[in-house]
C-alpha cells in the first residue's frame, strides 16, 4: 500500500494498489469526514476554516468531483463568485451533469453579471435529463430557486 504525499490534517491518505491508484476505502472515509467537517465549520460561521479543510483535501485528491463541488458551493456562499465558478467548472469537467455544481455555476454567473451564461446554465437544470435528475436526487430544495431565477433572468432578457 502506498500513501499520498501531502497529509489531510496530518494524516496521509492510503492508496490501495489493487484499485490502480484510486483512493482506498480508508482514504474515501477520510475524505468524507473532511467534507463533513468543512460544512460543520461553515455552519458554525467558520467559513474560512471550512474552505481550508476542503483545500487540504483537494491537495490529496485534486480531481475529486465531490471536493470540487463542495469548494464551489462554499465559495459561492462566501461571495467569492469568480472562484466559485472556477471550482464549479472543474467539478463539471469530472461530472458534466451534476445538478448542484450547475446550480453553483449558474448562481455564480448571475453574481458576475453573466446573465446569458447564467440563464443557459440554469435552464439545463429545468430540462428533463441527467442534470435535472441529479439536482432532484442530491438537492431537491434548490429546484424552486432555479425556477424562480430563470423566470427573473428571462424577464431581464426580454
Amino acid at each position: 500500500m502506498q500513501t499520498f504525499q501531502a497529509p489531510i490534517n496530518g494524516a496521509h491518505l492510503p492508496i490501495d494498489d489493487e484499485t490502480e491508484g484510486r483512493p482506498s476505502a480508508e482514504a474515501l472515509s477520510l475524505l468524507h469526514r473532511a467534507r463533513n467537517a468543512a460544512f460543520a465549520e461553515a455552519a458554525r460561521g467558520q467559513l474560512g476554516r471550512g474552505l481550508s479543510l476542503l483545500n487540504d483535501a483537494l491537495m490529496q485528491v485534486p480531481a475529486s468531483h465531490d471536493l470540487l463541488s463542495d469548494m464551489a458551493a462554499l465559495l459561492l456562499s462566501a461571495g467569492e463568485h469568480e472562484m466559485a465558478a472556477s471550482y464549479a467548472i472543474r467539478a463539471l469537467a469530472v461530472t458534466p451533469e451534476h445538478g448542484p455544481s450547475l446550480y453553483t455555476l449558474g448562481f455564480a454567473q448571475v453574481a458576475l453579471n453573466r446573465t446569458a451564461d447564467a440563464l443557459a446554465t440554469l435552464q439545463r437544470l429545468q430540462r428533463p435529463g441527467d442534470a435535472r435528475a441529479s439536482l432532484m436526487r442530491d438537492a431537491p430544495d434548490l429546484a424552486p430557486l432555479v425556477d424562480t431565477e430563470v423566470e427573473r433572468l428571462q424577464a431581464i432578457a426580454a
